[in-house]
């Protein structure tokens, strides 16, 4: 079956949301001559292969092919291994990750439990012989070994095979050398729990404790035979694990690195770099954070900067950092203004909005930023401090930066998918093809802003419909929490919302109060009391934009979907204001705050004992009895991020409070639903349900 013949939904569900085919996790030579990087053979290909491109001429080469190394056979994962993908949110198979060494002649990866090193400028692949399942090999940077984890344990072997050892073992049954927490992979986007230092001989290695955290159950109903995978889950107001930090010398040394853990107990990031060791740290409620240096013989550690805030500091990637000239590079707000700062000095404008901090080449820093918050750009600072654009046309844009090169994705409602290109002093010098496919459809956003407080909204109508022809059914489709946006200028995030509009909806996707890119007066306005202004941005967006196309919209029919935090807010919807929502489907919602994570639910609540009101006034389960429109709840069963227990804890409470409503469970299915079937049949059910609950004509799917 081609791909022209596939129906949307199946199209979406095959390619990943479109996203396979799409280079990614590029890596460049300190020369910046040469690109590793990953990428599937095709759109609709899952297994992400290592390439190569040389910056010159740029010819790509595929250096590892899994199906190759597999001989065909299907792809294992361990536990540990799944749980690591789940929290990256990769779906993908082969080769997912990888590490090289300083001069990108090797880099090392998992495949199926094994781990493999390969030759970045030959042809040689080889298999490390390790005793697996192996997770995260890296080789140091001078390329003589490899670390890795494996049954708790962090391990090094030699390149060539040789000296394969343990240099830390579990020292109970929830102990781990090397891997990240739940919350620092979840929510922190701190993915690693080891660093090599720069000479290949120590590594900064992080002990994790579970033995804390409490542990909770999740079970496969469909498979009563299988055990439950139980799983160390932090919930708000619960205890975290232990986190610390060590220095370990393949001579077999050992040094704690010593700072306030009582104090600052979050692990926010590391690095170890030529100018030494930096890490950055975290109180509980997320008021303070540090920055400090390690001194790697005596493990001691240096303040060289303090953020506070009243209600939380945010985490920015990519920070803190070095500069060459040894300037310290952070990111903290300033005046409203999310501003980086060079050794406490704010050397970006006002009214500029830092992202992240993609790269520190020498003295240039490459970041992302925004002025308008539906678009992010890609920037540099010089050695000089002046602040210069890298992308110049609107979108969405990232990129890497080392040796003077420069490779940069770009995304924008001009074109379908990812555009990536090589830059070498402002002036293209390659690109890097994408294999992804082309949609089948192509989405007509008109981005507005809505309401007093310019609310970004975005407005898809069907490819057919003639502006003021009839009132259409409204669908609105947002996520509305923080760290995520729904509307920006990028194609590809319209595209289902699109593919509902043409089943006959108005859709509306906005983005409140609480989401990112327009200032930290505008992110913390949702602290301790997240239901309250996004609900609120929601409504104000939809009558502002009935207003603007009075007839185009049906304020008598509206319904409302969204996923994890989306979820919850289009739960949230039904309950509260039935007077505005005449339908909704959540899915994978958070119904009681109580039960999701530390890090993300107490730096926006507070702790539940502290705060039990502030609980009791987000929580959907104390709401049950409002219920008076229809509403499809969807969760799957395998989710170890939002629980199943959200969903059937509300369907409880609504079935003690007399209300029907729908409950869809998907057996075997995590937070991210990657499963084709699964995903494709997900949109065709929330249609046909909205279409019932909202009294519309059905249109082919």
């Amino acid at each position: 079956m081609t791909a022209e013949r596939l129906s949307f939904p199946r199209h979406y569900a095959r390619t990943q949301r479109f996203t396979l085919g799409i280079p990614k996790a590029f890596t460049i030579a300190p020369e910046g001559d040469r690109l590793v990087f990953l990428r599937t053979r095709s759109g609709t290909d899952p297994v992400s292969a290592l390439w190569t491109l040389d910056a010159a001429a740029g010819d790509e080469r595929c250096v590892v092919d899994p199906a190759t190394l597999l001989a065909g056979g299907a792809e294992e994962l361990s536990q540990q291994e799944r749980a690591r993908r789940e929290r990256a949110r990769e779906a993908g198979g082969g080769v997912v990750g990888y590490a090289a060494d300083r001069a990108l002649h090797m880099a090392a990866f998992a495949l199926s439990g094994g781990a493999y090193v390969a030759d970045l400028r030959g042809d040689d692949v080889r298999a490390l012989p390790t005793a697996g399942p192996v997770v995260d090999p890296r080789p140091d940077p001078t390329g003589r070994h490899v670390a890795y984890v494996a049954g708790g344990a962090l391990k090094v072997i030699g390149v060539d095979g040789s000296g394969d050892r343990a240099l830390a073992e579990p020292d109970g049954q929830s102990v781990t050398w090397g891997l990240a927490e739940f919350v620092a992979a979840e929510e922190m986007s701190r993915h690693r729990g080891f660093w090599w230092s720069p000479d290949g001989e120590r590594l900064l290695a992080a002990r994790v404790d579970e033995s804390p955290v409490q542990r909770w159950h999740v079970a496969d109903p469909a498979n009563p035979d299988a055990a439950p995978v139980v799983l160390a889950y932090p919930a708000a107001g619960t205890p975290n694990a232990a986190v610390q930090l060590f220095v370990l010398a393949l001579d077999g040394r050992r040094t704690q690195v010593r700072w306030d853990l009582e104090r600052l107990p979050y692990l926010a990031t590391a690095d170890w770099s030529e100018r030494g060791v930096l890490i950055s740290v975290q109180s509980r409620d997320q008021r303070t954070w540090q920055a400090l240096e390690v001194d790697p013989d005596s493990g001691e550690t240096r303040l060289l900067v303090e953020e506070t805030d009243e209600a939380w500091v945010e985490n920015v990637p990519g920070v803190p950092a070095w500069t060459q000239a040894g300037a310290l590079v952070t990111v903290a707000d300033r005046d409203g203004d999310r501003r980086l700062l060079l050794d406490g000095e704010p050397v970006t404008p006002a009214g500029l909005q830092v992202r992240g901090v993609a790269d520190v080449d020498g003295d240039t820093v490459l970041f992302t930023a925004s002025t308008e918050p539906t678009e992010v750009q890609l920037l540099a600072l010089g050695p000089d401090r002046e602040v210069r654009p890298v992308s110049d046309q609107p979108g969405v844009h990232a990129g890497r930066r080392r040796g003077g090169l420069t490779v940069m994705a770009s995304q924008s409602l001009e074109w379908s998918g990812t555009r990536v290109v090589v830059l070498r002093d402002g002036a293209q010098v390659a690109t890097v093809a994408s294999r992804a496919d082309e949609p089948t459809l192509t989405p007509k956003v008109t981005l507005l802003r809505a309401g007093q407080r310019e609310l970004r909204t975005a407005l898809l109508l069907p490819d057919d419909h003639l502006p003021g022809s009839r009132r259409l059914p409204v669908l609105l489709d947002p996520y509305g929490g923080p760290h995520a946006q729904r509307v920006v200028a990028a194609r590809g995030a319209f595209l289902s919302s699109q593919w509902f509009a043409d089943q006959g909806f108005a859709v509306v996707v906005a983005d409140g109060r609480g989401t990112p890119g327009r200032g930290a007066v505008w992110e913390r306005a949702i602290h301790l009391g997240v239901a309250g202004p996004v609900l609120d941005d929601q409504v104000s967006a939809l009558h502002a934009v009935a207003e603007q196309y009075p007839d185009d919209l049906d304020l008598s029919r509206v319904g409302v979907r969204g996923w994890s935090f989306g979820g919850y807010l289009a739960a949230l919807a039904v309950l509260r204001r039935p007077d505005v929502f005449h339908a909704a489907v959540a899915g994978a919602p958070v119904t009681d705050w109580a039960l999701y994570d530390t890090h993300y639910t107490e730096r926006y609540l507070g702790l539940p004992a502290e705060q039990p009101e502030v609980y009791a006034a987000t929580s959907l389960l104390t709401d049950a009895e409002l219920l008076e429109r229809p509403l499809m709840l969807i969760h799957g069963l395998a989710d170890d991020n939002v629980v199943a227990a959200h969903t059937l804890r509300l369907s409880s409470a609504l079935l003690a409070a007399g209300r029907p409503h729908t409950v869809l469970p998907l057996s075997g299915v995590t937070h991210m639903t990657p499963q084709e079937v699964v995903a494709e049949n997900l949109l065709k059910l929330q249609v046909d349900f909205l279409h019932q609950a909202l009294a519309t004509p059905r249109r082919s799917a």
